[in-house]
């Protein structure tokens, strides 16, 4: 049987275009990119939603949750992009390719969109840029996504991403807010043979932006 071919960067993150936005890697060593981390991962609608492992309070466990994302992309991990829009270059949330496994070419992806900038297709046209950079640069087969379940917008996203729903995960994720109790969670994945997704992701600026 032929060796998998190993395709984990060797150098720093590259910076993805497309869409509108730039995709960057987060620097701990940003002010700008801490606080952004940090309202963020503090947002009441994230943390309905999400219960990261580590929580992220103030401006040192921020600083200390990017330094880790760093470290895991160092490594050939987990790759945290901060997103931002590509003219203004304005932070608008973030997205990550996370748990990747070569020898299984499978990987997680995740996002946030901060506050300011929902309802304008950040989050989707976020996933199509980091998703077509995973499979194709990285060598990846696989892609999941999972949330919990009832969150109807993450659905849609997905699936307009060409990520299909697979089924629930029985108790898969911490219950909001708590370590010690569990939720279901849908799945949705794609894979390099899928189709590319055919619907062009909507822009919406402000008059005269």
């Amino acid at each position: 049987m032929a060796p998998i071919p190993d395709r984990s960067p060797t150098g720093p993150l590259p910076e993805i275009h497309g869409h509108d936005l730039r995709l960057r890697p987060w620097d701990p060593a940003s002010g700008a990119d801490v606080e952004t981390w940090l309202r963020g991962m503090r947002d009441p609608e994230f943390r309905r939603w999400n219960t990261p492992l580590r929580l992220v309070t103030d401006r040192t466990s921020a600083r200390e949750s990017l330094l880790a994302r760093a470290q895991s992309a160092a490594e050939g991990t987990s790759m945290s992009f901060r997103i931002a829009d590509a003219r203004s270059g304005t932070a608008l949330g973030h997205i990550g390719v996370n748990e990747i496994k070569y020898h299984l070419k499978v990987a997680r992806v995740g996002y946030w969109v901060l506050p300011e900038a929902r309802g304008q297709g950040v989050a989707t046209r976020a996933l199509l840029l980091a998703a077509r950079w995973a499979l194709a640069e990285l060598g990846l087969h696989r892609l999941e996504l999972d949330h919990a379940v009832g969150h109807d917008a993450s659905c849609r996203i997905a699936e307009r991403c060409g990520f299909a729903y697979e089924g629930t995960l029985r108790g898969a994720i911490f219950e909001e807010g708590r370590h010690d109790a569990f939720r279901d969670a849908h799945l949705h994945a794609r894979l390099a043979t899928d189709p590319e997704p055919d619907a062009e992701p909507q822009v919406s600026r402000p008059p005269g932006a």
